[in-house]
């Protein structure tokens, strides 16, 4: 990607120098300077980051900060867990070190060892009080590192040499510790969607990797983007060649490993991580069905791609400026997160990268989550969105009878808001979500904001739906919804575990990771934690049947024959407990299959109709 012009590096007022001190100890050294400090100056690190909803506490990770002024050391004292004030000269710079261990192969926090390097802002740059609205300066030092290293950033270059080891720029604090950084010989490569310049890079992929596939079908999901937000008013593809996209340059970075899987989104970037073997590959077919690891891929660049509008820039107002110091609470991720979720397939589906019947099977695989999650009669989406920071990112065995998934539910929700604004034919979800852009300038945004524009593209009123749909635990109208635009809803039979209501890993042992509450796992008395190491079918006549060894679930059906009901043995704190187990009548999951494809086309590629 071609760099934008560099800013004056003069004017940035504050500057860190980061270089990966130690590869095999996993510590980078941080050097900040800070030109103009003040007489008590405090500077601090957040104890979490924005899009990931729960306090990680990263000054774990400091350690040997130290402070000097004309290389003279000056004291530093500790305010809190993540706070210090250091005593000084407001008319000398002010000079910190310290180092961050990192070994977080995640997207949220930083890693470093001999093959890669990456880091958010939020771990390793130390804000300073006060000065949080200046110009920031970057400096990333490639001395001693491997000679095939590279940089992958959005933040503006200044002087940088052709690996993009130098310096960079960001207007503010929040524009820094929002733009990620990846180090190392990764893959790259780039393309341009509706004028805006983008680069992927890559980091683990092995030797079948086809990054020629991946640039063509994430272009293809850009560009659907880009017209979605800004498209729709112009007339014809050529009309739309010149983009009105909020950013000027993207950077996806992509960390391949042996199994992981998820994103976080930046104004300018992502970070993602995904299977190795979920990658595309040469010589792989076309055609995507909803089981493929690709398409989770596909689905999650789009989703986090989608968050550029709709969080980064269209947000909640109680994200209208971050506190790095503590939670940040908003009712509103239903919405954030929830129609990022609906949106994130529908448009590989507009895309063309998915056909009706995969996107229908995707929206199954949605529906049925929600459904066999009992916590959505315990808790409304809009509580599970405050609670994000307690419940949702701290799952335990009992979250799913307790709570519900802003992220499913949320997209369940804006399926019945564009399926019942697409019945008036007035307006859809589509007309909505970009008069909310213009309402609130690509700006903070309130529920009463959304209730407005609602009620003005619908000419009715939404407010008792919404009160129903996320203020309350109600049901979803799914099935009236879904059967009004040609889809086929259907009850099938569920799978074993979905009928015992049990989440298991059987892993060359059946373990129990939760019971799902009015079950026929709880009426037996199975807990958390147990170990399921055999059943005897109770045939209630006969001699009694034999007693098998269970090392996985799927041999439960094959064991038990016609038998309705068994004894199961089961290891529980290294005791063996036997637990009578009733199969219960049939236990109903959803199909969803296409009717009336000129419908459904309607909905799905209204472009093509």
């Amino acid at each position: 990607m071609s760099p934008s012009a560099p800013r004056n590096s003069t004017r940035a007022a504050l500057h860190y120098q980061v270089q990966a001190h130690n590869l095999h100890a996993h510590l980078y050294a941080v050097t900040l300077t800070i030109t103009r400090p003040a007489a008590q100056q405090q500077v601090s690190l957040p104890v979490w980051i924005a899009g990931s909803y729960l306090v990680r506490e990263f000054a774990k990770h400091l350690q040997c900060l130290s402070a000097q002024q004309s290389q003279t050391p000056v004291v530093v004292n500790q305010l809190d867990k993540a706070t210090w004030k250091i005593k000084c000269q407001p008319d000398q710079p002010l000079v910190l070190r310290y180092e961050v261990y990192a070994f977080d192969n995640s997207v949220r926090t930083a890693w470093l060892d001999t093959q890669r390097g990456f880091f958010n802002g939020t771990s390793l740059c130390l804000k300073v009080h006060g000065q949080e609205d200046q110009p920031h300066r970057l400096s990333l030092i490639g001395d001693g590192l491997p000679k095939d290293w590279q940089v992958a950033t959005a933040l503006q270059p200044d002087k940088v040499n052709t690996h993009g080891f130098g310096s960079y720029l960001a207007a503010d604090y929040d524009e820094l510790v929002d733009s990620p950084v990846e180090m190392g010989a990764f893959w790259s490569g780039s393309f341009t969607a509706r004028g805006v310049p983008h680069r992927f890079v890559v980091a683990g992929a092995s030797a079948s990797f086809d990054g020629t596939r991946l640039l063509a079908d994430t272009q293809a999901i850009c560009e659907a983007e880009i017209d979605f937000w800004h498209g729709q008013s112009a007339k014809g593809k050529a009309a739309r060649a010149k983009s009105s996209a909020p950013h000027d340059r993207y950077v996806f970075m992509l960390n391949a490993v042996d199994n992981s899987y998820g994103g976080l989104e930046h104004r300018h970037s992502t970070a993602l991580i995904c299977k190795r073997a979920d990658l595309p590959r040469l010589g792989q077919g076309k055609t995507l069905t909803a089981t493929d690891g690709y398409t989770s891929l596909l689905g999650l660049i789009s989703h986090e791609y989608f968050h550029t509008w709709n969080v980064k820039r269209l947000r909640p107002t109680e994200f209208a400026r971050y506190d790095y110091a503590r939670e940040n609470h908003t009712e509103l991720l239903w919405f954030f997160e929830g129609f990022t979720s609906y949106y994130d397939d529908l448009l590989l589906r507009r895309a063309h990268l998915i056909d009706n019947a995969t996107y229908l099977a995707l929206l199954t695989k949605t529906i049925n989550a929600v459904l066999q999650t009992p916590g959505r009669q315990v808790q409304s989406v809009a509580q599970a969105s405050f609670d994000a920071w307690v419940k949702y990112y701290r799952q335990d065995e009992n979250s799913a009878n307790a709570t519900i998934s802003y992220y499913t539910k949320g997209a369940l929700v804006a399926l019945c808001l564009d399926l019942s604004l697409r019945q008036s034919g007035k307006t859809s979800l589509d007309d909505v979500m970009r008069s909310l852009w213009q309402r609130c300038d690509g700006g903070p945004m309130l529920e009463s904001d959304l209730l407005a524009v609602l009620q003005t593209l619908s000419g009715e009123s939404f407010a008792e739906r919404l009160a129903t749909w996320v203020h309350s635990t109600a049901e979803l109208p799914l099935q009236e919804l879904l059967t009004s635009h040609g889809v086929n809803y259907e009850q099938t039979a569920a799978g074993l575990a979905e009928q015992l209501g049990i989440k298991v890993s059987d892993s060359g042992a059946v373990r129990i990771k939760s019971v799902l509450r009015d079950s026929a796992a709880e009426a037996a008395g199975f807990a958390a934690g147990d170990e399921w190491i055999g059943l005897q079918a109770d045939t209630g006549q006969g001699p009694p049947a034999p007693g098998w060894r269970l090392t996985k679930l799927d041999d439960v059906p094959l064991y038990l024959g016609a038998a309705k009901t068994m004894q199961a043995l089961v290891a529980r704190d290294q005791r063996l407990i036997t637990l009578r187990l009733n199969l219960p009548d049939s236990v109903k999951q959803i199909k969803l299959s296409a009717r009336d494809t000129t419908c459904i086309l309607a909905w799905l590629d209204p472009e093509k109709t």
